[in-house]
């Protein structure tokens, strides 16, 4: 999420030419673990305390990176007791764990080989009962009981995947942007045979404790389906990594679950909590976090730092930790809005000459106002790209837009140009009014049918199809009046 409250990776200045600055416009600032797994060396116990300051090192990295926590008691004790079932049931009743949720929309979960467990808010929107729940905590326990994470982390620290892609892709920025946070996983991401590892040990831990055996293929497959309504079929898009990125519920994978499911129990048998579960989502947060800033198509708007823009026609946007990235519909077409420090008694036209990004225009440089606010622009040029650079004094603060364009045609421009000028202030009403989405659990009545409950869904985009894979329904399911479904609403 995009909470500007470190300046560091923007303050550096990067002569690496124009075509690294289209990889930073595309990938989030490799420095920062966002939407990847992390975890430290496993530590004997005597080792407990020198390894505490790592510890808290990445768990503040990790909160950096995901949005902070996500404070809400009544869910955390329900997470809590789940994971407490869990040990109980596991081959390591003897392992500790702490738990984590996180503010962040993206559906994910991992764990540190220390114990501490992370599960964003995203993820505990998107399950339907405390089975699906506890399949998910359990797959991550069974990574750390296999010691998985571990075995990684060395391996990392034997190779230099990053440094190498670093050099070899540079020359495209789209390549590039999408090898770069492939690489994120690449370090992150276990192997096939762990992931069927963890699978297996996480369903056993799972239906010893009395879950459904089942919630695991439930779960992954409803995260397939929420990945297809994020990003195009074909489409490559980096911004898009989430918790299948690292855990890819192959049909192969669902299957395998379904294999090991059917070793301890029959459909049906177990627990699963679903209306006591869902009773327990009424209200949380569902998608971006206002406070942080967020995207609505292609309206973007941060009410706490007090500003808005709209992004060219046909752009999607995503909300970073470092950045706001958009991408055009089929590619082509790219662009990222950061923060970056300039001194006060520095101009803004020297500021886009002084280097940071090589083969700027001289003579493109000019000087000009947006909506009250000193400004300037000009253009690049790198092997495979064209930029189209803004930059914005807005208070003490310079906000730099930079377009990125493999072939930039006037039309193309101009929409560059119309989009830098809908960036403006935000009214104290307008800030006052935005309020985040949630989720809400009704009971479905004797007439409604999912055709009527997803037309109150708040979402900006697929209505329909974000009601069914929320509530882990098909296209076809009927609804039974007195069931509990959940939708989205402001």
């Amino acid at each position: 999420m995009l909470k500007w409250t470190t300046k560091t990776a923007a303050k550096k200045n990067v002569r690496r030419g124009a075509a690294l600055a289209g990889v930073l416009l595309l990938a989030a600032c490799t420095a920062t673990p966002s939407n990847r797994q992390v975890s430290l060396p496993v530590q004997e116990a005597a080792a407990a305390t020198e390894l505490q300051p790592a510890v808290q090192r990445e768990h503040s990295r990790i909160l950096a990176s995901y949005g902070g926590a996500y404070e809400n008691p009544r869910l955390q004790a329900t997470i809590e007791k789940t994971v407490e079932r869990l040990v109980a049931a596991s081959e390591r009743p003897d392992l500790k764990y702490r738990v984590t949720m996180l503010n962040s929309p993206a559906i994910n979960a991992f764990a540190l080989p220390n114990g501490h467990l992370y599960i964003s808010r995203g993820l505990i929107a998107l399950a339907n009962d405390k089975a699906e729940l506890a399949s998910v905590l359990a797959h991550e326990m069974g990574h750390v009981i296999a010691r998985h994470a571990a075995i990684r982390e060395e391996q990392a620290r034997n190779t230099a995947i990053i440094g190498t892609l670093v050099n070899d892709v540079l020359s495209d920025p789209e390549t590039g942007a999408l090898a770069l946070a492939k690489s994120k996983l690449t370090l992150a991401s276990f192997s096939r045979a762990q992931e069927f590892e963890a699978d297996g040990i996480g369903v056993g831990i799972s239906a010893r404790a009395g879950f459904d055996s089942f919630g695991a293929s439930r779960f992954l497959t409803d995260m397939q389906r929420n990945a297809d309504l994020k990003t195009p079929a074909g489409a490559a898009d980096p911004r898009a990594f989430d918790f299948l990125s690292t855990h890819p519920a192959t049909p192969e994978r669902v299957k395998n679950a379904l294999v090991n499911a059917r070793q301890f129990s029959g459909p049906g048998a177990g627990e699963r909590d679903r209306a006591e579960y869902l009773a327990e989502l009424d209200g949380i947060v569902y998608g971006e976090d206002p406070s942080e800033g967020f995207a609505r198509g292609r309206r973007f708007q941060h009410p706490k730092l007090g500003f808005t823009f709209m992004a060219p026609p046909g752009f999607s946007l995503d909300n970073t930790a470092q950045a706001v990235l958009g991408l055009k519909d089929g590619g082509g077409e790219a662009m990222r809005l950061d923060l970056v420090s300039v001194p006060a008694g520095q101009s803004l036209a020297d500021y886009l000459k002084s280097g940071w990004i090589e083969n700027v225009d001289a003579a493109s440089v000019e000087e000009f106002k947006v909506n009250g606010f000193p400004a300037a622009s000009a253009t690049a040029k790198g092997e495979q790209w064209s930029f189209r650079l803004f930059a914005l004094r807005f208070g003490s603060d310079v906000y730099r837009f930079i377009f990125a364009a493999k072939t930039m045609t006037a039309p193309s421009d101009r929409t560059f140009r119309e989009s830098v000028a809908t960036f403006r202030r935000m009214s104290l009403k307008e800030s006052a009014q935005i309020h985040p989405l949630r989720l809400k659990v009704v009971t479905v009545g004797a007439n409604d049918t999912p055709e009527k409950l997803a037309h109150r869904m708040a979402t900006p985009d697929h209505p329909m199809e974000r009601f069914l894979v929320l509530n882990g329904l098909s296209a076809g399911d009927r609804l039974k009046p007195g069931d509990k479904v959940k939708i989205v609403v402001e």
